[in-house]
């Protein structure tokens, strides 16, 4: 019984999945809590899924894949941002003309251009079959990545809980808004490879969200919520194994149900904490 359920480990590509996986969590999961506290969270899904005119180009003309994808998440966030500065429609309806217009742009010319690229590969990563060459690429972008929000938590923090505010005390919020934006856009293109531009959404909101609900201070939000995409990507991949399913996708199915429990019993704000204290507060 004992050696059936260490048999996961005893294959490399198990384990560099759930490195590979715990490295993109980590810093989805870092991302994702400024995210949450801006509002952000359809910005994370438009730049994932602008990324693909510009990873198919990028193959076509013999650049880097991740150029390519950064490249292209950037023009879709200041194309957002352009729409909106110039016209009377609000942000997230901007984001969304422009992202599936560039997610349409992609697939059409998918079909156009003979590649040894796999859709499914793109849309839904291939972290069991990953290759060290782009291990190696998410481990420099996820860490540079991360080195760069840890370097400015604190203007990003001020800039994401009030831009007013961080404009008052003399912050470039202009600058601070572009950098934000070029972050999401590198951990997007760190993901890609192991879990896909579609499921990243998920990556980047839902540990966030969990630890949102579970706390109010932000040092420990990004502690809970680092913690719970590192458990879900490590279980995710244990999990995918013995059941023969979608990695990537039980890597999301775990944080999903981590936050059905987290929204029904967090101490403070649970559903059913609420409904229990209902009763005494009417005494």
């Amino acid at each position: 019984m004992i050696e059936r359920l260490l048999e996961p480990f005893q294959f490399s590509f198990m384990i560099h999945a759930m490195s590979v996986g715990s490295v993109v969590g980590i810093v989805c999961a870092v991302l994702s809590c400024f995210l949450v506290l801006k509002g952000w969270s359809l910005m994370g899904d438009a730049i994932s899924h602008a990324v693909l005119p510009g990873i198919v180009i990028a193959y076509a003309i013999g650049a880097p894949l991740a150029v390519g994808a950064f490249i292209s998440g950037l023009l879709c966030a200041v194309a957002t941002g352009f729409v909106k500065a110039n016209s009377r429609l609000k942000e997230d309806t901007a984001m969304g003309v422009v992202f599936t217009g560039l997610f349409a742009f992609g697939l059409v010319i998918f079909t156009k251009i003979k590649t040894d690229l796999h859709l499914d590969h793109i849309l839904f990563g291939n972290i069991l079959g990953i290759e060290r060459r782009d291990m190696i690429e998410t481990y420099v972008v996820g860490g540079i990545t991360l080195l760069a929000v840890v370097l400015l938590r604190r203007d990003l923090l001020l800039f994401c809980f009030d831009a007013g505010h961080a404009r008052t005390i003399g912050l470039r919020t202009n600058l601070l808004y572009y950098a934000l934006l070029s972050l999401l856009a590198a951990t997007v293109v760190a993901s890609l490879k192991a879990v896909g531009i579609i499921l990243v959404i998920a990556m980047l909101v839902t540990p966030g969200c969990i630890g949102f609900l579970l706390t109010e201070r932000f040092g420990r939000m990004l502690a809970i919520a680092v913690a719970t995409a590192a458990f879900s990507c490590v279980g995710g991949v244990y999990v995918s194994f013995f059941i023969n399913g979608s990695t990537a996708a039980c890597i999301v199915l775990i944080q999903t149900v981590i936050f059905i429990l987290t929204l029904c019993f967090a101490p403070k704000r649970g559903l059913f904490r609420g409904k229990m204290r209902a009763p005494e507060a009417a005494v």
